[in-house]
């Protein structure tokens, strides 16, 4: 999605006043592949870039919480270890999850970016302050998107965002130079 200067400012204009980000699962943070083994146990893959981007992010003040379609252990397990307390999973229709979110972290919904590739990410993207798609998402999402990630849903799309936002909201650079020293 090609974005003229104007455009590219009101998403800044919005990334700055973030305090909460929603992921997606399957597409989002995964490339949306779903492995079984013969015993039916679920593997995803997850990207560590994306991880640490959230890491980071979280470190800002920004909250992270994930409301996934479908559920899984494996989501559990690495929202865990991201420290990601907010995780509703099977959530087909995610609306009731996200009206349960903003009184848990107390926000408005302007104040939530969501990141989203299938159809049943629009009805909390037509509500939140700012709406990402992952560069491989369905037409109709990327349609209905403020800004869509140059990076594949779980090829580090998520930490693009995550970059986005801490550098729309003045944090990247400090976070940059604890690396530098």
């Amino acid at each position: 999605m090609m974005l003229s200067n104007n455009n590219m400012q009101s998403i800044i204009e919005k990334a700055k006043k973030l305090k909460l980000l929603i992921l997606d699962v399957d597409g989002v943070l995964t490339d949306g592949k779903l492995f079984f083994d013969n015993d039916g146990n679920e593997y995803k893959s997850f990207h560590a870039r994306d991880g640490h981007g959230i890491k980071l992010l979280r470190q800002t003040g920004v909250e992270v919480a994930v409301i996934s379609g479908r559920k899984s252990n494996s989501v559990a397990l690495r929202m865990k270890s991201l420290g990601i307390e907010h995780v509703y999973q099977g959530h087909e229709d995610k609306r009731t999850a996200f009206n349960e979110l903003l009184c848990q972290v107390g926000v408005l919904p302007e104040q939530v970016a969501h990141v989203g590739d299938d159809l049943l990410d629009l009805p909390i993207m037509m509500r939140v302050g700012l709406a990402i798609a992952v560069n491989d998402a369905n037409f109709a999402v990327k349609e209905r998107a403020d800004w869509c990630t140059s990076a594949l849903g779980g090829h580090g799309a998520v930490r693009e965002v995550c970059d986005l936002i801490m550098q729309a909201q003045g944090h990247f650079d400090d976070l940059l130079n604890i690396y530098l020293k």
